[in-house]
């Protein structure tokens, strides 16, 4: 059994925003082969969808899966039971972590 430890993890802040004025957009441009583009073409015409929003939702959706499994970590069972012990009874601090959080 294992355990998926999620951090940093705010779902608004991967929802894709929605721009309102033509000042709250950004460009990204890109070169591709023409039958990349050729195909990105036709799949977003399957979709009944510009290339450019076909394009952006595509992008968002696997960046933001790629950071939110960058942002998750699992855990055997065991490791997570060591973990949330040693967060809920932590140890002394040594003489090196007191140094260094001295320089703070």
């Amino acid at each position: 059994m294992c355990v998926k430890v999620t951090y940093n993890f705010n779902s608004q802040e991967y929802a894709m925003p929605a721009t309102t004025t033509p000042t709250e957009s950004a460009r990204i441009n890109l070169r591709t082969s023409p039958e990349a583009k050729a195909l990105i073409e036709r799949a977003a015409a399957m979709m009944g969808a510009t290339v450019s929003s076909f394009m952006l939702q595509n992008a968002y959706e696997a960046a933001r899966r790629i950071v939110a499994d960058n942002d998750t970590l699992t855990l055997s069972q065991e490791a997570f039971e060591a973990f949330v012990a040693t967060c809920e009874n932590p140890p002394e601090p040594t003489a090196a972590l007191r140094k260094l959080m001295a320089l703070r």
